[in-house]
């Protein structure tokens, strides 16, 4: 079948462009600069090729801490500039500050100015081509969905929002007719106009719902023509996942009893070398928290005899790997007999979190103590966050495969915390749920370190209680 052809990025390839184009911007940048203006405080060349490696080096590490890779904010040209900045700011402090393998400090400090305004005036020209360009409506990627009203409502609702150049065009019904879905935005298609459609809208790819395929309500002839369209290579991918592509989560409320056949688990989980290496990391990572938490202990237990006014450490019963209880430490940052009508969420704009308890929450200090917990091997550094027995017994009645989370070590940070929003309705913990499955499924070296930068962001960008 003839299809008009359209460029497009899937995420991993914009994302790679980002990366290769930041770097190739900055290096021709400062290449050009130091001919025309005889700018000597950075060369590239053989004789200085480890100044490009660190400065390459601190650009990729800092890039992802200030979020230069997130698709959604690098379409937002304002965001950019900030993220840009910042980004900057940080790498050339660090670069500067990195002996022997950077130049020494140049008797004319103009030329750090110098080095600052290139590496800013790169980054955003490339930048504003890429929005101007790349994330414009020629590139994006065009989907048509197919399956069950009630399942194109929730499909809809999660796909639209996990990439800006990523857009549904339109759905055909493969289920009843109902009333209760109502799409204004997007054009419903007869299944006998499928290669119509696709040559007239110029779709890229086709999605569609698992349930839909078993569904009595799919013809034959849609069948036969997706069956004919996928033997000619055209892109048809399978509801769970796209989502799991596109918002790097697992989507169990759509998964269903074929749930073990979809999730298999990451190899991580039962690689030795993996799990020693990690481990060796936790022991050494909790040693130098336990250390910096000993020196913060005396200024957090004076500001909490006056801002507290109570214990300065609380420790409460979790639940860690394979649903054996701990009991975790931390620095108490509630009031006194928060919880004398049992057991509750802590919620966003709690009134039970203190001011100062509050701060330390915004900036992870409150977590320290837990570095014991790792040291023990209760926890791990990565992880999903363990939850109370209580609460894990209440999410386990209402949310699928809640306890599948028990197979790995609660951690400090995990993807649920950098990639989800604070809340503790039943819709946040199903999102958070989907994260913690996802990084299970995903378990390995650079998913961690993904994970480690992003805590970073949270920290710097002061999200979270």
């Amino acid at each position: 079948m003839a299809q008009k052809s359209l460029v497009h990025f899937d995420i991993s390839e914009r994302k790679v462009l980002l990366r290769v184009m930041d770097i190739f911007f900055v290096l021709f940048t400062l290449s050009i600069v130091s001919i025309i203006f005889k700018f000597d405080y950075f060369r590239i060349s053989a004789d200085y090729w480890g100044w490009t490696v660190v400065l390459i080096s601190y650009l990729i590490i800092f890039s992802n801490i200030f979020e230069l890779y997130d698709l959604q904010k690098a379409s937002k040209f304002e965001t950019v500039l900030k993220n840009v900045i910042l980004t900057v700011s940080v790498t050339v402090l660090f670069f500067m500050l990195t002996p022997f393998y950077t130049p020494s400090l140049p008797e004319n400090r103009l030329q750090i100015l110098f080095f600052f305004l290139s590496m800013v005036g790169a980054l955003l020209l490339w930048r504003f081509a890429y929005i101007t360009l790349i994330s414009s409506p020629r590139f994006y990627k065009k989907a048509l969905l197919i399956g069950d009203l009630a399942e194109l409502n929730l499909m809809l609702k999660a796909l639209q929002k996990s990439d800006p150049n990523y857009v549904i065009t339109g759905f055909i019904n493969t289920g009843k007719k109902s009333e209760e879905f109502v799409v204004t935005e997007l054009q419903q298609f007869e299944p006998s106009h499928l290669r119509t459609i696709i040559q007239d809208l110029t779709i890229n790819e086709i999605v569609v719902a698992s349930s839909s395929v078993r569904s009595k309500e799919m013809t034959a002839s849609l069948l036969n023509d997706l069956n004919n369209l996928l033997i000619q290579g055209f892109p048809i991918k399978d509801y769970t996942q796209v989502y799991e592509n596109l918002t790097y989560r697992v989507p169990v409320q759509h998964i269903g009893k074929d749930f073990y056949k979809f999730f298999l688990f990451s190899r991580s989980n039962h690689n030795k070398f993996y799990l020693f290496f990690l481990r060796l990391f936790d022991v050494s990572f909790s040693l130098i928290g336990l250390v910096i938490c000993m020196l913060l202990i005396p200024f957090i237990f004076l500001i909490n005899l006056i801002a507290n006014r109570g214990s300065l450490f609380y420790s409460q019963e979790r639940v860690g790997k394979n649903a054996k209880h701990f009991r975790i430490l931390k620095f108490r940052t509630m009031l006194k007999d928060a919880e004398l009508n049992g057991p509750q969420w802590a919620e966003k704009n709690d009134n039970r979190i203190t001011t100062f308890g509050l701060f330390l929450r915004r900036i992870r200090l409150d977590e320290f103590p837990q570095f014991y917990n790792v040291l023990v091997g209760e926890m791990s550094i990565i992880g999903p966050r363990p939850e109370r027995p209580v609460f894990v017994k209440e999410l386990s009645k209402t949310l699928p495969f809640y306890k599948t989370r028990h197979i790995v070590k609660p951690g400090l940070t995990g993807w649920a915390q950098v990639k989800a929003n604070y809340g503790s309705s039943y819709t946040d913990s199903l999102e958070k749920l989907q994260y913690d499955l996802y990084y299970i499924k995903h378990r390995g070296l650079f998913l961690d370190l993904n994970i480690l930068l992003k805590t970073f962001s949270t920290i710097l960008f002061y999200r979270g209680q």
